[in-house]
C-alpha cells in the first residue's frame, strides 16, 4: 500500500512536469518563430539600407564632387554628362570649371588628334569667356587651325587671362598667317588681360610693337616669357620687356636677341633674380648666319645677380659656325648639341663651362672623344647628366670618365655603338665596371631594330 501510494504519488508528480515541458517547448517554439520573423524583417531593412548606400542618388551629389569629376573628363564627354540632369548642367556652367582650358583646333584632314567641337567653342566664348584664366591653343600644321585660334583670341574681349600658350604640334602654322591678322588677335588679349603672368608664343609672327602693348598692360605681373623662333622681334624689342618687367623669372629666346644690354638689364637691382634662361642657337643655312659675341663682363654681371640661374643652350650649328663660342668662361648649366660638333669645340667646353650640369651630344664623327670627356670630368665638377649619340669613346676612357664623376652621374645615356672595345675592357666587361663606379646597375642603350 505504501509502495503503491509512492508510485501513485510519483506518477502524479511526474505527470505535471511533462505537461509543463510541452508547454515550455511550445512557448519556446513560438518565441523562436517570432524571433526568426523579427530577424528576417531586420535583415530586410538592413538590405534596403545597404542597397541605398550602394546606389546613391547621383542627382543629389554635392556640386564640389561633380565639379572634380567633370575636371577629369574630355570636353565632349563633359558636355554629354551635363545633359543628365539639372544639377549636373548647373555644375557644367560653374566658373571654376572654365578657369583652365585648352582649345584643340586640329583639322581632320591633317591630324589624327580630336578637335574641340565648333559648337562647343561658340558656347564657351558666349557663356564662359570671362571665366577663362589659364588658356592654351593646340594647333596642327594647317593654316586653318592657326586661323581658328586667332578667331577665338580676337573674341576674348571680356576675359583677363593669367597664362596663354600657343602650341604648334607640327611645323609652326602661325607663321603662315598674315602678320597683321595674328598681331591684331594677340593684342586683344594683351590689352584686356591686366594680370598676364605666363606667355608662350614660340614660332609666331609677334613683333616689337605688340610686345610694347604687352608691357604696357602686364609689366607688373609677367613672370614667364617663351618666344623662341620669333623672327620679327628685334634685340630692342626684347630689351624693352626686360627693362619694364622686373618680375620676369623665366625667359626663352633665340641667340640673335641676346645682347650685352639685355644681360645687364636682367642684372639690374630692380630686377628679380632670373631662374631660367634658355637660348636657342640655330642656323638654317651654313655660312650665311653671322653670330655675335657676348662680352665676358656681361656674363659675369648676370651670374653675380642670379647665381642659381639655369642657363640652357641648344646648339643647331654647322662645325664652321662655332668659332665665336666657348672662347672664354660662360655660365651655361645645360648644353645640347643637336648637330655634329667637333672635338675642338668639346675640348673648349671642358675649359670654359665650370657650371655645366648636363651635356648631350647627338653626333661627333669618327674620332674618339677620350681626351675631351676626361677634361670635362676634371673641370665640370657639377656634371650629373650625360647623353652621347653618334660618337666614339674607348671603353677604357669611358670607365675613367665615370670613375672621375662618380655617383653624381644620376643620368647616363650612352648608345652601345658609342663604346669601342679595347685591350682593357670589352663590351661585356664595361657593364660591370661602370655599375661599380656608379653604385647602381647600368647598361648602355640599345638601338631599336625595327
Amino acid at each position: 500500500m505504501g509502495e503503491r501510494d509512492c508510485i501513485a504519488n510519483r506518477t502524479v508528480w511526474v505527470a505535471p512536469r511533462m505537461k509543463r515541458g510541452r508547454k515550455t517547448n511550445e512557448a519556446n517554439s513560438s518565441s523562436s518563430e517570432e524571433t526568426t520573423e523579427k530577424e528576417s524583417k531586420r535583415h530586410k531593412v538592413i538590405d534596403k539600407k545597404t542597397v541605398a548606400v550602394q546606389s546613391p542618388d547621383w542627382a543629389n551629389l554635392l556640386p564640389d564632387i561633380i565639379l572634380q569629376v567633370f575636371q577629369y573628363l574630355p570636353l565632349l564627354d563633359r558636355a554629354h554628362a551635363s545633359q543628365v540632369c539639372r544639377s549636373w548642367n548647373q555644375v557644367f556652367h560653374m566658373p571654376d570649371l572654365w578657369r583652365c582650358f585648352e582649345f584643340e583646333l586640329n583639322q581632320p584632314a591633317t591630324s589624327y588628334l580630336r578637335a574641340t567641337h565648333p559648337e562647343l567653342i561658340k558656347q564657351i566664348i558666349k557663356r564662359h569667356s570671362n571665366h577663362l584664366q589659364y588658356v592654351s591653343f593646340k594647333v596642327d600644321s594647317s593654316k586653318e587651325s592657326a586661323e581658328a585660334a586667332c578667331d577665338i583670341l580676337s573674341q576674348l574681349v571680356n576675359c583677363s587671362l593669367k597664362t596663354l600658350g600657343l602650341i604648334s604640334t607640327a611645323r609652326p602654322s602661325f607663321m603662315d598667317l598674315p602678320k597683321s591678322h595674328f598681331i591684331s588677335a594677340l593684342t586683344v588679349v594683351f590689352v584686356n588681360s591686366k594680370s598676364l603672368s605666363s606667355l608662350k608664343i614660340d614660332d609666331t609672327p609677334v613683333d616689337d610693337p605688340s610686345l610694347k602693348v604687352l608691357v604696357a598692360n602686364n609689366s607688373d605681373t609677367l613672370k614667364l616669357l617663351k618666344m623662341s623662333s620669333c623672327p620679327h622681334v628685334s634685340p630692342a624689342g626684347i630689351l624693352c620687356v626686360a627693362d619694364q618687367c622686373h618680375g620676369l623669372r623665366e625667359l626663352a629666346l633665340n641667340y640673335h636677341l641676346l645682347s650685352d644690354e639685355l644681360l645687364l638689364a636682367l642684372s639690374s637691382e630692380k630686377h628679380v633674380r632670373l631662374e631660367h634662361l634658355r637660348i636657342d642657337v640655330v642656323s638654317e643655312n651654313p655660312g650665311q648666319t653671322q653670330f655675335h659675341t657676348i662680352q665676358k663682363s656681361s656674363w659675369d654681371a648676370f651670374i653675380k645677380h642670379s647665381p642659381k640661374v639655369n642657363l640652357v643652350m641648344y646648339f643647331f650649328l654647322y662645325e664652321e659656325e662655332f668659332d665665336p663660342f666657348f672662347r672664354y668662361e660662360i655660365p651655361v648649366t645645360h648644353l645640347y648639341f643637336g648637330r655634329s660638333v667637333s672635338k675642338d669645340v668639346l675640348g673648349r667646353v671642358g675649359m670654359t663651362c665650370p657650371r655645366l650640369v648636363e651635356l648631350v651630344v647627338c653626333a661627333n664623327g669618327l674620332r674618339p672623344l677620350d681626351e675631351e670627356l676626361i677634361r670635362i670630368a676634371e673641370r665640370c665638377k657639377y656634371l650629373s647628366a650625360v647623353g652621347l649619340g653618334e660618337c666614339e669613346v674607348s671603353c677604357s676612357a669611358f670607365v675613367e670618365f665615370v670613375k672621375m664623376c662618380g655617383g653624381r652621374l644620376s643620368q647616363l645615356s650612352i648608345m652601345e655603338e658609342v663604346l669601342i672595345p679595347d685591350q682593357k675592357y670589352s663590351l661585356e666587361q664595361i657593364h660591370w665596371e661602370v655599375s661599380k663606379h656608379l653604385g647602381r646597375v647600368w647598361f648602355p642603350d640599345m638601338m631599336p631594330t625595327w
